[in-house]
Formats: C-alpha cells, structure tokens, sequence
C-alpha cells in the first residue's frame, strides 16, 4: 500500500479508545474519517479532538457508510466478534483492543474469518510494546539468564469505570499470560487458578493463577480490580539473578545472582546472600503509541501484525482455562490450539 494517508475508523470510546483517539488525532500518516459509540459525550469529545471526523452510535452502521482502510475495535469484548468480522468482511485491515473475545469460540472466529479475507488483524495487548517489558525481552532472548526459574506479574487497580461484561481474568489476565508467554518463549501445558469475588456485580475481581512450562518455566499471576492505585509490574527470577520491571516507571532492574558474593550467616546457620541491583538504561516512549506504528506499517505491506491473533486466541484460551480451573478447583491441562 502505498504511502498516502489511511482512512481509519474508530469503534468504542471508554478509556482504550480515548487514548486510541489521542494517538490517532495526532498522527500525520492517518486520517480518523470516523468514530462510533453509543453515548453523545463522547462522541462530542471526539469531534472536538478530530472535528473532521464523522460521529455514529452504532460501529456496524460507520462500516457499513464509511470507506475505510483500517479499523480499531475499542468496543466492550462481547461486541469484538460482530464488529470484527463487519470490519472484516469489508476489507479493513483490524487492530483488536484486547482480548481478543470473550471466548475461545469467538476469538478463533476473528482469526478464521482475517485469515480467510487475508486482513490485517493485530491484537492490542500493548505492554509488549512498553520499553521496559522490550528490553527485558531483548535481554532475555540474549541469554542474560541461562535458566528461567519463574516470570511472576502483578497487576492490580480500581474497578474500571465502563468495564461490565466481563471479569478480571479476561480483561486484565489476558495481558500477563500473554507477556508470560513470550518471555517464556513457549506456551504452557498446565493451569491452575483461584479466584473471588468482592465488589463487582456480576463477575471475578481477583485471581490468582499458575501456569507451568514444558521446559519448567512457572508463570504466577496475581490480577485484581481492588488495589487502591494500579499496579503493573513484572519480576523474571533466574541462574544469573533477577529481572525486575515496571510498566508504570518504565524501569528495569537486574540483581546478581549469588554465586560470586560472599555469604552471611545468621547465628552460624541459614546463610543468606545480598543481591547487588544495577538499574538498566530504558529509552521512554509511550506504547500505544509504538503499538499503533507497528499496525500501521503492518497496514502498508512492510511487516507482519505484530501481535498476531493466533497470540491474542491463545491469551484468551489461557484465560478461561484459569477461569475454569477456579470454578472447578482442579488444574486444567492445556491442550493444542487449532489456529488456522
């Protein structure tokens, strides 16, 4: 595709799609030629931040009306499937907030039908573009720990504004066993998960969840809508040490491992060994952002989907799999997906 401004559409304006609106407003390589959603407010705080876009209520009528390039899907999760596959079926390549879908069926739906159609579909699961997580990645994919012991997440926060249609796990887990996974470099073959319910009215606001590797790799996740102020934070804990990374600061640390420190004892026994932390250089940037240049040249033609959907089927397979494992109190073995 050639260079000249795309035409892009935006479905769904709750908190993702005012910052997708923000993004997209400012870039010079698109142009938002229409927004959908519901509610007039903020339909009107969209038309004063692109006034040259066109406002509908409903996302399927601006697909139907509207001729676009691109589409991204901001709208609540049960409502991904039907305006992922309009947008589809009219040859708009898609970047999908996450999840994915609510559900393996419906996620593995979206896939089909993009890889049918031959779109464009990218998942939004947007802290793999945080330059914390990225240098991590980097580091790890380098070898900077011979032997991964555990990848450990902690994301935490007040109950979302707008967020109804689903629980913590689909909404919020999807991220960490997705980052899980690819620092993992494999996907897990068990899950095991508990979860409770405190101040949302329909669904789970907290879980915790195990995952296990073939290659011995465990993924612990601890995801909730009841911590007072957000949480966002990844530990990697190795041979050569530990990993430490702050999606939030956009910081990354690294402590040695103890094989070259000399050792303390207390009271003769129990020897313990003090870590030296060296904090390492991050370049910020904001990851919506470099999420949004991703699909943009993946739109082009330079590159593939950066997250692909067989990535965002497998976050939400492993999201129910720890669903079901907390109503059933059991681990749930993970079988193979079946991605086109």
């Amino acid at each position: 595709m050639s260079r000249a401004r795309l035409r892009v559409g935006l479905a769904g304006l709750g908190t993702m799609g005012r910052n997708h609106l923000r993004n997209l407003a400012a870039r010079d390589d698109v142009t938002l030629v229409a927004v959908a959603d519901p509610a007039p407010i903020p339909q009107h705080h969209a038309l004063s931040v692109a006034p040259g876009a066109r406002a509908f209520a409903d996302p399927l009528a601006m697909l139907a009306e509207e001729r676009l390039d691109a589409v991204i899907v901001a709208v609540p999760t049960t409502l991904h499937r039907a305006v992922a596959l309009a947008a589809i079926d009219r040859g708009a390549a898609i970047l999908v907030e996450k999840p994915l879908a609510g559900t393996v069926e419906e996620a593995r739906d979206i896939v089909r039908a993009a890889d049918a159609r031959g779109v464009i579909l990218q998942v939004g699961h947007i802290e793999r573009f945080n330059p914390a997580v990225r240098e991590l990645g980097r580091r790890l994919a380098d070898g900077a720990l011979s032997r991964i012991y555990t990848i450990k997440t902690v994301r935490g926060g007040p109950l979302p504004e707008r967020i109804r249609d689903v629980g913590v796990t689909v909404d919020l887990a999807t991220h960490d066993v997705d980052i899980i996974c690819h620092l993992a470099g494999e996907r897990p073959v068990r899950a095991y998960a508990e979860s409770t319910q405190h101040v949302h009215t329909a669904h789970e606001d907290l879980l915790y969840g195990l995952l296990a590797f073939p290659g011995g790799v465990l993924g612990q996740l601890d995801v909730n809508w009841l911590t007072p102020e957000k949480q966002r934070h990844v530990t990697v804990l190795g041979q050569e040490g530990m990993f430490q990374a702050d999606y939030l600061s956009q910081t990354l640390t690294f402590t040695r491992g103890a094989q070259e420190l000399a050792p303390e004892y207390l009271d003769g026994y129990a020897p313990t060994f003090a870590g030296q932390t060296a904090t390492i250089p991050v370049e910020p940037a904001e990851p919506l952002r470099r999420e949004l240049d991703a699909f943009f040249e993946a739109v082009r033609g330079g590159a593939p989907a950066a997250i692909s959907g067989a990535d965002g089927l497998w976050a939400v397979a492993l999201a129910n799999a720890m669903l079901l494992s907390a109503t059933e109190h059991r681990p749930i073995d993970i079988v193979p997906l079946e991605v086109p």
